[in-house]
């Protein structure tokens, strides 16, 4: 090779070292054969710039940086700057990847994003201690232990926010465009449930999904099972999926999900620059569902894998979805190991509705739009009724009396008595079944 000045030579050394194809002086990028092995070769004039760049740094800081900071500092700068998902990952973020996928990590139980350079809430995880101190999805983190998010890139907030368990914390909060306040919080490991599911009522299930695991699919499986035990062995009559507050997870996982839904047709596919990106997954003839009545409760919460699911069962016609817009993540990310323990989490494709549709900065609207509220009970005075009347006769029928008072009516508290979406959702079920069995 001819002899390169110097700044050129720190540019051919970082094209060699990020694997590149490198442009050699004496070629011209007007001739077809300048490209090497098919792929398009370096601007010189950028890489000039970036040894220059590179050289003043290391002569005129305030400080010595060695070699490698720099280039480390280089390829963090260089995925940042793509989109807010991809990263370059140093072990131990490698390490707090592979954790929260598996379902157990230290730290607050928030999944976050970056919104114009501002740090923002995608959701609170279910019994986590985000959730218990009442941080909700679309909440703004300006301030983590005093110290201002804004510059912040994402990967240093979680940082910052994960610690050991017992510690304390204190994130500062806008909601809405209000005033700032403050929030304290103790770490704790969160061990995260997937999958939960309970009877409503007889003969309707309610089934969450918290976050996207691994072993997310298996667990719907069984939840499915149980629901018809706790049935006394009987069909359900409705069922409602909740994905709300859910920030996704792994992709295959929301594929199978879906498929426990759905007995034939395309569930997702992605679409990308490289031969692996273009995936296509469909669904099997089996419906664990048993093709029970769903309703699928949606929020600015739901992204990623959450809207697989939510997009699958709407495009199908499978599910009636509810509640309000998705978050509209629709870009797939592949975590690609790299030499020393790191890794590169980069975003390799867009995935699509069965009907073609995109989510990426859209989401999923739901089918019947229903805002989130506080579901209150007026309180009625109390009137004296035949059965608290001194030698009242019986029932004719041999039914029991029913006195005043609140005697009978207290039991254990239902989720749909105090959520008002999940209420809706539950009376929409009743009425499909009416309507089915008018239809009958």
């Amino acid at each position: 090779m001819p002899h390169l000045p110097r700044p050129l030579s720190l540019a051919l050394a970082a094209a060699l070292a990020l694997g590149t194809p490198f442009l050699h002086a004496e070629e011209t990028p007007a001739a077809p054969a300048a490209e090497t092995r098919g792929k398009p070769l370096l601007p010189l004039d950028e890489l000039r710039t970036f040894a220059e760049v590179l050289d003043r740094i290391k002569a005129a800081y305030v400080e010595p940086v060695d070699d490698k900071t720099l280039l480390e500092n280089a390829i963090k700068g260089m995925i940042s700057n793509l989109d807010p998902h991809s990263a370059y990952l140093e072990p131990k973020e490698f390490l707090d990847l592979q954790e929260s996928t598996s379902g157990e990590f230290g730290g607050l139980g928030i999944e976050v994003g970056m919104e114009d350079d501002q740090l923002k809430v995608v959701s609170p995880i279910d019994d986590t201690p985000a959730a218990k101190a009442g941080i909700e999805a679309g909440d703004l983190i300006v301030r983590i232990d005093d110290q201002p998010t804004k510059g912040m890139s994402m990967l240093e907030a979680v940082d910052k926010m994960r610690g050991k368990p017992g510690s304390k914390i204190e994130l500062t909060l806008v909601r809405e465009g209000g005033r700032p306040f403050d929030v304290r919080l103790t770490r704790a490991v969160i061990k995260v449930k997937s999958v939960k599911s309970q009877l409503l009522e007889s003969g309707y299930g309610y089934l969450r999904i918290t976050q996207f695991q691994v072993n997310s699919g298996e667990e719907v499986g069984k939840s499915l099972a149980r629901l018809r035990q706790e049935n006394g062995g009987q069909k359900l009559k409705g069922l409602v999926l909740d994905l709300r507050n859910n920030p996704g997870g792994v992709l295959q996982s929301a594929v199978e999900v879906s498929d426990h839904f759905l007995t034939k047709g395309l569930i997702v596919y992605t679409k990308g620059r490289i031969a692996n990106s273009e995936l296509r997954f469909s669904a099997d003839p089996a419906d664990a569902s048993e093709g029970v009545p769903l309703v699928t409760l949606i929020n600015g919460g739901s992204a990623s894998a959450a809207e697989i699911v939510a997009g699958a069962l709407q495009d199908h016609k499978r599910a009636v979805l509810m509640g309000t817009d998705t978050f509209g993540k629709g870009s797939v990310q592949t975590v690609l190991p790299l030499n020393n323990d790191r890794a590169l989490k980069l975003t390799t494709a867009l995935y699509f509705t069965p009907n073609g549709r995109s989510i990426q900065a859209q989401g999923i609207v739901p089918d019947i739009v229903v805002e989130r509220a506080r579901l209150t009970q007026d309180t009625q005075p109390e009137h004296l009724r035949e059965a608290d009347l001194a030698g009242h006769l019986g029932n004719g029928n041999g039914g029991p009396d029913k006195p005043s008072g609140k005697a009978g009516q207290e039991g254990k508290a239902r989720p749909q008595d105090d959520d008002y979406q999940l209420s809706q959702a539950l009376n929409l079920l009743k009425g499909l079944n009416l309507t089915r069995g008018q239809q009958q």
